[in-house]
Order: structure tokens, then C-alpha cells, then sequence
């Protein structure tokens, strides 16, 4: 039973590139240790189905191509307001295929204005492959939102706003993951464990922006909103976090940066070295899909431990096959306390989890001694 479940672990780890879509050539580039990946982006403006190039990073012979492609996109009604759609496309560029966003921004309906009704502007963010670019969706969308309220036909502000913004859009969408495990190193172990058991988590002696990397990390690697919660488990997430004395604190005055208060368990200790080797292959893709892996291992776990919890009502070699579960999966403090919240109105199931509490700690002591 623990054997195929050790090697569905194993299997979850050992992502390499091939998981998000990269070719032969980008994995022998990504084998290097500074390979920074190319990052392009357009903007034009859309009227009376005609487009307009406002500003693009593009070599001029790729820049009419995206254009062709974008006017097929919008003649067949593939492109909707306010939702990015991401494709392969293949352009005059040195990697030939890439991965892109592009996104129709309305132009805000005005009775002043009746004929610029469909009006808006298209941006396009280029980079990477198209699997990559579908891991960072979320923050895609969000980037590309930001201009909303920037953005004008005359575009005036072009080079003041718009150009250094969407010159941005790699760093701030892309990378921060990598920013973070590059901060952390092996550390970031201490981060996983916060993200999944609700921790608050201080960043000091750091910029704004390194702040903002570490909570959009936690926030990616949390499983708030992927797991059934109820108010019982926000309560508890509520408490948790009002606890200044379990805060995880991450001092970055220092080099590299002191962390206390720091937990972490052997399930989070795993993934360490899969974290901090593509960090050092400069690889913000695989970075991505190796935290996916690790949300999708956590959650497996969580659903198996309720099923055991369920069968343990009603046998005890079911509460033996618990232990044992809660013993190898290197996760148990988590998944208990997820259960605990989760359960707290059913009396049979609360008292199974104080009886593997029990089980946990005897064997965290017996290791002690």
C-alpha cells in the first residue's frame, strides 16, 4: 500500500521540462545556470475592426506577423473582453515558436461616444511556451488588468506609463516565484509548511517588492480555496493567524535572511531540493509546475486521510491503516489540523483525529529519546 504511494511521491517531484512543454533546444538552455528566457509584448489599438500598432518590443519583421495572427483571432470572435487567451504562435523571433497572451481591453462605453462601442485595445505578452504561460494565467490576467484605467486612443502617456509597464510584465508576472526560492534557498521548506497550515508570515528589513513576492508565493502555494473549508477551518485559519507567537518571521536584513519561529515536516523537507534545482536552472516554468505538484500532493493526501478517517469509524485496523498513513506521508501535524477544523461537528470523526494526535506525538517523542 505505502510503496505505490512513496512512488507517486517520488513521481510528483521528479518534474523536469517536458511537464510544461519545453522542446529539446530550451532544455539543454535551461541546463545552464544563468539562462534568462526572452520576453516580448505589443499593445495596439482596435477599431472598426482594424488594428493599429501602438507599441510593441518585437523585431520589426515578427511585429506584422502577431498582427495577422491577432486580426484572424478577432474576425473568428476569439478573443473576448477582459479574458486572455493564450496560444502557440510561431513568429520571425530566434525561438521561432512561443508561447502567447493576448487580451482585449474594452474601451470603457461612453453616451458621449455611441461609435466606439467594441473599441478597446489588444495586449500581447510573448515568452516562454504556451503550457508555461497557462501557469501564470492568474497573474497574466491581473498584470494586464492594471491598464485598464491607463489607457487612452491618443496614448500619451506611452512612454511615461504603458511602455514601462508592459516592459515589467516577465519580472512581475513570471518571476517572482524564482525571486522567492532564490532568497530562501533551502529555507523555502519553512514557507511551504507556513503556506499549507495557514501561518502568518512577516517579511522584515526587505523592499516592498521582495514583501509582495513572498505573500503572492504563500498565496500560490496555499490550498485555501482548493479544499472543502467551511467557517470552522476559516475560523481556524482566523486564530492561527492571530497568533503573533506562531508567526514565521523572515528576517532579510540579514544575509542570508534569518528566519524564525520556522516549522517544517519531512513531507515539505522533500521538496526542497526540486524547488532550489530550478531556481538554479533559471527556469520560472518548471518552478511553477513543481509547486502545482506539490498543491496536488497535499490535496491527494487530505482526501485520502478522510477517507481513512470515514472507514476508521467503523473498524479499528482502518484507525492502524490511519496511522500508518499519517506516519509515512511526512505531513501528519497538516493534515490533521486541516481534519480537525474540518470535523470539529462530528464527535466520531473528532475523536478518531484526537487519537492520531495521540499516535503523532508519541511518535515524535519516541524520536526525541
Amino acid at each position: 500500500m505505502f510503496t505505490s504511494q512513496t512512488s507517486s511521491f517520488q513521481e510528483s517531484i521528479d518534474v523536469d521540462e517536458r511537464d510544461v512543454d519545453f522542446d529539446n533546444e530550451e532544455i539543454a538552455g535551461y541546463s545552464q545556470k544563468i539562462q534568462q528566457i526572452n520576453s516580448y509584448y505589443a499593445i495596439y489599438y482596435y477599431q472598426n475592426t482594424s488594428l493599429t500598432l501602438l507599441d510593441a518590443s518585437l523585431p520589426s519583421e515578427a511585429e506584422p506577423e502577431l498582427r495577422s495572427y491577432i486580426s484572424r483571432r478577432l474576425s473568428r470572435g476569439a478573443l473576448l473582453g477582459g479574458m486572455g487567451n493564450i496560444a502557440t504562435v510561431e513568429l520571425s523571433i530566434p525561438e521561432q515558436a512561443v508561447g502567447c497572451y493576448c487580451c482585449l481591453l474594452e474601451q470603457e462605453k461612453s453616451p458621449e461616444q455611441p461609435e466606439a462601442d467594441g473599441n478597446g485595445w489588444v495586449v500581447c505578452l510573448l515568452g516562454g511556451s504556451e503550457k508555461g504561460l497557462n501557469l501564470f494565467r492568474i497573474e497574466l490576467d491581473k498584470y494586464v488588468q492594471g491598464l485598464q484605467g491607463v489607457l487612452t486612443p491618443e496614448m500619451q502617456n506611452l512612454e511615461t506609463d504603458v511602455r514601462p509597464y508592459l516592459n515589467q510584465w516577465y519580472e512581475e508576472s513570471v518571476m517572482h516565484i524564482h525571486r522567492v526560492v532564490q532568497l530562501l534557498q533551502a529555507n523555502v521548506g519553512y514557507l511551504l509548511h507556513a503556506a499549507l497550515s495557514h501561518k502568518l508570515v512577516e517579511v522584515t528589513g526587505a523592499d516592498e517588492k521582495t514583501k509582495a513576492d513572498v505573500a503572492r508565493f504563500i498565496k500560490a502555494a496555499s490550498l485555501q480555496g482548493l479544499v472543502q473549508e467551511d467557517t470552522t477551518t476559516a475560523s481556524l485559519c482566523k486564530a492561527i493567524s492571530e497568533d503573533s507567537n506562531t508567526n514565521l518571521i523572515i528576517n532579510c536584513s540579514t544575509s542570508p535572511p534569518t528566519i524564525t519561529n520556522e516549522v517544517s515536516n519531512r513531507f515539505c523537507d522533500d521538496w526542497i531540493q526540486a524547488f532550489v534545482n530550478a531556481a538554479e536552472r533559471f527556469n520560472p516554468f518548471l518552478l511553477r509546475q513543481i509547486l502545482e505538484n506539490f498543491k496536488l500532493k497535499a490535496i491527494q493526501d487530505m482526501n485520502n486521510l478522510k477517507r481513512f478517517i470515514r472507514q476508521a469509524e467503523m473498524s479499528h485496523y482502518a484507525l492502524f491503516r490511519c496511522c500508518l498513513f499519517l506516519q509515512s506521508c511526512g505531513n501528519g501535524d497538516v493534515l490533521l489540523q486541516n481534519a480537525r477544523a474540518e470535523h470539529s461537528s462530528l464527535p466520531e470523526a473528532y475523536g478518531i483525529i484526537n487519537v492520531l494526535e495521540e499516535f503523532l506525538g508519541e511518535q515524535a517523542q519516541g524520536t526525541l529519546h
